[in-house]
């Protein structure tokens, strides 16, 4: 059996990590500045995440959601606390795309409605609901364009508005920082317009932090910036650094009732440890302040280099737009420097490294940049 080809690959294979460097078969040692997609957030095989996974693992690896798991609630309580959203309910899944058709259907479920707005670069997801409020045809397949959405320009309020009037919008999902559309910040005023109309027309606001969240903005939710409190929020990636888990924050508007929602393996045992380890490293070193200090300083560097038209993002979320097309400078960067980015677009790279990126690090991360810059440019 072959795999289906879906992936575009590099011809590389990375067998070990730690902290923010990686490892290839050959001893080939990497900075990594993707995180795996920004996934990993407190590091590559942190030694307290390996030892909560071992234990748990060697206690009771699953149960189904038939038996009570305190694990779970341990969950909802750290993160409650860690977020500032302790008044909210927790409901766990496996992955982003999850998170969102959970949402979207627990939205629909309150208010009776079906269409949604999102916004144009949009990312949810590749499941049917999540992939239909994503705004790239390609991905949408026929059996996926049932459901009525609306796409928008950041920042038009009116716009908004306009669909808003027409009474049948169910919910409005917006990314706290948009990531595959090439790290797009929505204005902090923009954010805390839209909270307002969906209050005043009885639409779910609903804010993917699924990229964003867990402190790679430098708060923990990238919309807390704004100050306002969506009513549900979805989480995913940095949750567990690298365990698959999902999870969906539920406003107290929300009453649940049994069967509305549920999930095979969504939060079981080896996940909820996994979660409540990257919490306790998140506290104990202060990961969210170092992702907003050395977020600041990447962006400080980065505007001394030539030939890039803007620098996007915060905290550890960085998107740095060249004039040029970025293909060959990351092939260089990655197989000659040996440093893996992200990329969103034909001009704009994308750094999501782990939150524990230190200073030195970063400071490497220019050297190694202007160097792959310089010999391009003899």
């Amino acid at each position: 059996m072959n795999l289906f080809d879906v992936y575009p690959l590099f011809d590389i294979e990375i067998v070990r990590g730690k902290g923010c460097r990686v490892w290839d078969p050959a001893g080939n040692e990497y900075l990594d500045l993707y995180g795996g997609h920004a996934v990993i957030s407190v590091g590559h095989a942190h030694p307290d995440y390996v030892a909560a996974i071992t234990a748990q693992l060697r206690q009771l690896g699953f149960y189904s959601n038939s038996v009570v798991n305190s694990l779970q609630q341990q969950v909802a309580d750290r993160l409650g606390q860690a977020s500032g959203y302790d008044d909210y309910a927790l409901f766990l899944i496996n992955t982003g795309a999850e998170a969102n058709e959970n949402a979207l259907k627990l939205a629909s479920f309150h208010n009776g409605k079906r269409r949604v707005v999102s916004f144009r670069k949009s990312f949810h997801g590749r499941t049917s609901a999540a992939v239909r409020v994503t705004d790239n045809p390609a991905l949408i397949a026929p059996v996926n364009e049932g459901m009525p959405v609306t796409y928008l320009p950041f920042d038009e309020l009116t716009l908004v508005e306009d669909e808003f009037k027409k009474g049948d919008v169910s919910s409005l999902i917006i990314e706290g920082i948009q990531g595959v559309g090439g790290i797009q910040v929505p204005a902090d005023d923009f954010l805390r317009s839209l909270r307002e109309l969906c209050t005043r027309y009885e639409v779910c606001l609903i804010v993917d932090e699924i990229q964003s969240g867990y402190g790679r903005s430098g708060r923990f939710f990238a919309h807390q910036y704004a100050g306002i409190r969506p009513d549900i929020i979805t989480v995913a990636k940095g949750i567990a650094n690298g365990f698959p888990m999902g999870a969906v924050l539920i406003s107290p508007m929300f009453k649940p009732v049994h069967g509305m929602l549920g999930t095979t393996f969504g939060g079981n045992h080896l996940a909820c440890a996994a979660a409540i380890a990257v919490l306790d490293i998140l506290a104990k070193e202060q990961l969210i302040e170092n992702a907003e200090r050395i977020g600041r300083y990447l962006r400080q560097e980065l505007a001394t280099l030539p030939g890039i038209r803007e620098i996007r993002g915060r905290g550890l979320m960085i998107g740095i737009e060249f004039e040029e097309p970025i293909r060959e400078l990351r092939r260089r960067l990655l197989f000659e420097q040996k440093v893996f980015t992200g990329v969103a677009g034909a001009h704009t790279i994308r750094l999501l490294p782990p939150l524990c990126l230190s200073e030195a690090e970063a400071g490497e991360a220019i050297r190694r940049l202007r160097r792959t810059m310089n010999s391009m440019a003899q």
